[in-house]
């Protein structure tokens, strides 16, 4: 079977005619097969090069989480490492002793107990970092039930409903049951006396988030965590937190320092973060951390031999690339804590002030203003009626914008919003651009009669 977009279609021309001054002879570049013969790198480079120009720009793409700018030098040692396969510890030895390095700076920012042996490990994204995460959960809780002389089949995790796709993936793949709190009302995340509601012996875990895709809102990991512990001392059942920090693991350490979220609270067994987003690398490179060792069963490591060492491994793939590991720990580096903070605070300052102008505008209320994660969600007031924000999405990206409209999940379907995540890159001045922008749309979109888009006939967003 192929996996096809379902708006996706196959154009009409199959081959390519090409510029004649690249003098292929009057051949043609087939584009669904094979090709018979050679071409030069000049003429397969143009024709691909031509080809995404289509493309948004990526610095435009206020959608994206993930990292569109690092500095020169970091691309440059990018372009040196592009070859350099993370799994060939033995063949790179200094590469893996980089991301051992990282693991360690991780487990210090987030101040795990065993700092100076941390037990984690680098991923393609946060998404295989959270699945890890939730096998370790799950193996962990097999294993003290298996102990205990107890069934083990029918394990539950319970999360919002405004978690990241992996997690349904996670439950999907590894047979574990979803618990998911609705949204219910203004609460619009994770709430701990909803958590603990669901909760019961066969509970592996709660995934608390620290930045919601949906409106960039932290997760109250403390008070789930409080919950929790209040829910063991009546009940007897110890339930594990995993904080999903795709983002704010990167934001809360550097510019909400008193915010009580990682290893700090006993309760909390693991954490994911993506390099690639906050962390300020290109795609892909992940995180996941534990307390310590003892939160990794053993029997989830690998010792595989390969080119000549045995070697431990916890993947859910093989060969991927080191570079990103890499670019990583030059961000360290290069940026150290305070240059972290003054990243993350300057994208929380231009965050917060855009919200501020967008809701100065008048037609639109804010439902966040960027002052956890540098991200804040807006909707259109119940007044208007003859646009939808799925009219100011498309309206926008006329001019490049690519600003994200969709609905809210199950219970709070009637929440149509717009997002906008402000990361490395954008800047003040962009954002003026982008209220520029708007204002000059209004107008139009003001004298409309009747909307013209909705959820069903706008293109596709999705978290």
């Amino acid at each position: 079977m192929s996996l096809k977009h379902p708006r996706a279609k196959q154009p009409r021309v199959t081959a390519l005619s090409v510029d004649p001054l690249y003098d292929l002879g009057g051949e043609t570049i087939p584009r669904h097969r094979i090709g018979p013969h050679e071409v030069t790198p000049s003429v397969a480079y143009e024709t691909i090069h031509d080809e995404l120009m289509l493309d948004g720009n990526a610095r435009m793409n206020l959608a994206t989480f993930v990292t569109t700018w690092m500095e020169p030098e970091a691309e440059r040692l990018l372009q040196e490492t592009f070859d350099k396969n993370m799994i060939d510890k033995d063949e790179y030895p200094q590469t893996a002793e980089l991301e051992m390095r990282c693991v360690n700076i991780l487990a210090h920012l987030w101040n795990a107990p065993d700092q100076g042996n941390a037990t984690g490990c680098s991923t393609t994204g946060s998404s295989e970092a959270a699945m890890l995460g939730g096998l370790a959960l799950k193996r962990r809780w097999q294993h003290k039930r298996r102990a205990e002389g107890k069934p083990a089949d029918k394990p539950n995790l319970v999360m919002g409903i405004n978690v990241q796709v992996c997690w349904e993936k996670f439950a999907n793949y590894w047979d574990v049951e979803m618990r998911l709190v609705p949204m219910e009302g203004d609460r619009l995340r994770l709430g701990a006396e909803e958590a603990v509601a669901m909760c019961d012996e066969n509970t592996i875990g709660v995934v608390a988030v620290l930045g919601s895709t949906f409106d960039g809102s932290y997760e109250p990991v403390k008070e789930i965590c409080d919950a929790l512990d209040a829910y063991q001392e009546r009940t007897g059942i110890d339930i594990p937190v995993h904080v999903d920090g795709a983002s704010g693991a990167f934001v809360a350490p550097f510019v909400d320092p008193d915010l009580e979220w990682d290893f700090r609270l006993p309760r909390v067994s693991s954490i994911n973060v993506s390099g690639h987003k906050y962390g300020l690398v290109y795609p892909g490179v992940g995180w996941i951390i534990w307390r310590d060792a003892s939160h990794l069963p053993e029997d989830l490591i690998f010792w595989v031999n390969y080119l000549g060492d045995n070697m431990p491994t916890f993947a859910l793939n093989f060969s991927r690339p080191g570079a990103q590991v890499i670019g990583q720990y030059y961000n360290f580096l290069r940026l150290g804590f305070e240059g972290y903070r003054k990243v993350q605070q300057y994208s929380r300052d231009v965050a917060t002030r855009l919200a501020d102008q967008i809701a100065a505008l008048g037609p639109f209320e804010l439902l966040t203003r960027g002052d956890a994660l540098p991200v804040f969600a807006f909707v259109l007031k119940p007044e208007v009626e003859n646009y939808t924000v799925f009219d100011v999405s498309a309206a926008l990206r006329e001019r490049g914008w690519l600003l994200p409209a969709y609905t809210f999940p199950k219970n709070r379907e009637d929440i149509a919003a717009l997002r906008v995540v402000v990361k490395r890159g954008f800047s003040h001045d962009m954002a003026d651009l982008l209220i520029e922008d708007i204002k000059r749309q209004l107008p139009r979109l003001q004298a409309q009669p009747t909307p013209v888009h909705n959820a069903d006939t706008h293109t596709g967003f999705h978290h």
